[in-house]
């Protein structure tokens, strides 16, 4: 089904969740307006969405960075990945 463009499961994966999270994103956002950015540790005002987005591309180096260190599997680069988003929509 996905053969035109050479992608495997795991990509088509990653990229439904991408979209699931956008999803969410937008029913918080619409049930629970976020209104005024705030400031976290790093000090920068950051809203749900910026949180979303920090945190997405951190996982992207995390992951990188744990292909570059100890390659696959990627369960440690996902255990850390999740501290991260969670550590990021906590306290950014």
């Amino acid at each position: 089904m996905f053969s035109w463009m050479a992608w495997t499961w795991p990509t088509v994966a990653f990229f439904v969740f991408i979209g699931v999270a956008l999803t969410t994103m937008v029913i918080w956002e619409t049930r629970s307006p976020g209104g005024a950015p705030r400031r976290g540790v790093f000090g920068i005002d950051t809203t749900r969405g910026d949180r979303l987005f920090i945190s997405l591309l951190g996982a992207a180096y995390i992951f990188l960075g744990w292909l570059g260190l100890f390659g696959v599997p990627l369960w440690g680069g996902l255990i850390i990945s999740i501290a991260w988003t969670l550590f990021v929509f906590r306290f950014v």
